[in-house]
């Protein structure tokens, strides 16, 4: 193998090794959004649900999800 054939192997090692941090990286951060959304998804359902058994409760009161949004 001359001195160019090695040089361009040692390039496309290197560009490969960044590429392969690269997709780590980027896979830890989609792991953790999707934690992330896991969770708030869960919370919002809780507060919705908690929202919803309080309209529920108060006389003479209509259920929030009965009612049309404002812009209709």
């Amino acid at each position: 193998m001359d001195k160019d054939q090695e040089n361009r192997l040692h390039q496309l090692e290197e560009a490969l090794a960044h590429l392969t941090r690269l997709t780590e990286d980027l896979s830890e951060v989609i792991a953790r959004q999707d934690r992330d959304l896991s969770r708030l998804t869960a919370r919002v359902d809780r507060l919705t649900q908690v929202e919803a058994e309080r309209q529920a409760d108060a006389p003479g009161s209509i259920a929030l999800a009965d009612q049309r949004p404002p812009h209709w």
